[in-house]
This record gives structure tokens, sequence and C-alpha cells, in this order.
């Protein structure tokens, strides 16, 4: 039996440190009306923390699971059903097609920046192009995350790096309520992914790297290739478990293989050819379908010139804007062929000696 190693974990917060923690959300003297009702809370958070109480409501997972006896998270049951009506619909050939943009500028106007993004003025000449072909569009705008109240991507906490199995499709990592890591965006984000026949990635460069809100949802994204559908074969989190699964034989599926994809990334400096290589790089593992070379763009919009002037100068680039059209074109085209069996991924159908 693979023994999992441990010792890295930091002992609970004391109850002094707890309490600090707690009232830093509640500084606003606004607050100052509302200390006696915040001290009954904090000592049900505090006692919530101790007991861990990740998923506190729960019903017996029943049939249909490894171990209908468990007692599975009703928030992840959800999830998961939503996401098998989403796969359904997906693949039904009466359903319009779907397109997924998403924007993964960090940028808006409704926060610090006072801006809206050159990302998502480019996203919008990819919808108009898909809605004027008949496609429905849906809108991942991933710089909500900066102006929303409490909305949140939380981290990916590498369970897969334990054993497969342990990461589940959906993710059951959140929401933490102990832990107070809750409103978790990424169970409609799934749905999205899932409902899509094709995903378009638009995005800047931010140090040579995607931006820290697109990468969240990417590493998030995990679980959509080799996850493991049913918590109650690992009895939820016991890594023991997940790692005999995975010493007897792993399966590795692929949630979201065979749509269709396409990338925009565009920067003023540096780094727009990496990006936009680790993002086709991770959407060919996951088992997607690129639109061919018109549907991987990078440009650099005012190359070494003013941030001040970067709309400004986007609104001169009419090229760079036309490529954008073109990507939205082309996997337009592709989904065409897609839902029609005229386009698959070549070598699809040979058994791949190394899966992960």
């Amino acid at each position: 039996m693979t023994k999992p190693r441990t010792g890295q974990a930091p002992p609970k917060l004391t109850r002094d440190e707890f309490r600090v923690r707690f009232y830093r959300s509640y500084m606003d003297p606004a607050f100052d009306k509302a200390r006696d009702a915040l001290r009954s809370v904090e000592e049900i958070a505090w006692d919530n923390y101790i007991q861990g109480h990740k998923a506190p409501v729960i019903a017996k997972a029943g049939p249909g699971f490894a171990d209908p006896d468990y007692d599975l998270s009703l928030e992840w049951r959800e999830a998961h059903e939503r996401l098998l009506a989403a796969e359904v619909r997906q693949k039904d050939p009466a359903t319009p097609s779907r397109v997924l943009l998403i924007c993964g500028s960090a940028r808006n106007d409704g926060s610090c920046p006072g801006e809206m993004s050159k990302t998502f003025r480019l996203t919008q000449l990819a919808s108009e192009v898909l809605a004027g072909q008949g496609i429905e569009v849906d809108l991942l705008d991933l710089s909500l995350l900066i102006s929303d109240y409490d909305r949140h991507i939380h981290p990916c906490k590498g369970c897969a790096s334990t054993a497969m199995p342990l990461c589940h499709w959906p993710c059951s990592c959140y929401p933490h309520h102990g832990l107070r890591m809750t409103n978790d965006w990424m169970n409609d984000i799934y749905e999205k992914w899932v409902s899509a026949h094709a995903v378009i990635i638009l995005t800047p460069v931010y140090w040579y790297q995607a931006p820290s809100v697109l990468k969240l949802m990417m590493d998030r994204l995990v679980c959509a290739d080799g996850g493991n559908p049913d918590p109650t074969s690992t009895s939820g989190k016991d890594a023991e478990k997940a790692k005999a699964m995975e010493n007897a034989g792993w399966s590795y599926p692929k949630h979201l293989a065979g749509r269709v994809y396409g990338v925009v990334v565009h920067g003023d400096v540096a780094g727009i050819e990496g990006v936009r290589r680790s993002l086709s790089d991770w959407l060919d593992w996951m088992g997607l379908i690129d639109a061919g070379k018109q549907s991987r763009l990078d440009r650099f919009i005012g190359y070494y010139e003013s941030y001040a002037q970067s709309h400004e100068t986007l609104d001169l680039d009419d090229k760079v804007q036309e490529e954008t059209r073109n990507v939205a074109r082309a996997v337009a085209n592709a989904v065409r062929d897609l839902r029609a069996d005229r386009l698959s991924l070549p070598g699809s159908d040979l058994q791949d000696p190394r899966p992960k």
C-alpha cells in the first residue's frame, strides 16, 4: 500500500489568531453597530473551523455511486447533475451550436483600472462574428473576479498529484465552509465548458505568462482531464484509497475532449508566442481540436508604445481586429464540420501508451 507523505501542514490557528483573522473582514466602522451579532457569528465560525465543517449539507449518495451510503455533499451533487444535463444538451444534434468566449484579462472599468480591457474589445469582435453566423455565444469574463462582490476562483489544491482518482470531476475541494472558502465560481464555469461545442480564449500577456485570473481557471480544470466522477469511490478525500485506485489502473478520462478551440493572445512588449503555445499545448493535451492556423493568433498591439494610448492604438490596428474576426470564423467553420461529422481529432482512435 502506497502511504501518503505528511508533515508539511502547520497546526490550526489558535483561538486568538482566528479571532484576529475573522475581524479583518469587518474593520469598516459601518459594522460597529453589529459588533454583538458579529461576536456570535465568530463563535460559530470558530467552532466550524475546529470541527472541519467542509460540506455541512449532505445526503446519502444513493444508487449509481460506488458507495451508495456515503454522505455526499448536496452542493457537489447539484454541480454533478448540471454537468450531466449540459453534456446531454451539448451532444444533442438538434441544439444550436454554442461557443464559449473567455476574456482572460483581469482589467475592467468596474474597479481600480477605471477602463475596459483591449481583450474585452477583441472578445466583442469575435462575438459579433459568431452571432452573425447563428451561433450561440456564451461569454465568460474572468475580470469579474476583480470587480464582483465575494466572487472567487479558489486555487487548485493539487489533489491530482497525490493520486488522480482523488481529483474529482467536478472539483469537490470547494466550498470548504469551515475555512470560509466559499462562493467559488468554478461550478458555473465547468458547466459553461461542458455546454460549449467550441472555446475561444482571448488574453493579454502578464509578465510573460497568462493573467492570474485565467491561470486560476486553467488549474481548476485539471479535474476535466483524468478526474474521478465519483467521490464516493475514494470516500471523499481518502488519499490512501485514491492511491490504491490509481495503482490498480486508472483510465484518465478526458471529460472535455472533442470540442473545438481557438486562441487570441496579445501583448505590448514580449511573451505573446510563449503564452499562445502554452495555451494551445494545454488545450491539445485535454483533447480539444484546434480550428486550423487561422484560429491561433498572437500579436503585439502598440509595440513599446504608451499604455495610456493603447486603446487608440487598437482603434487604428484594423488588421489585428480582422485577424481576431478570422479566429472566430475559423472556429465557426470547424464547429459546423464537427457537428456534421466532418471533423475529428487525428489519432484519437489510437491508444495512448502514456495516459496521464
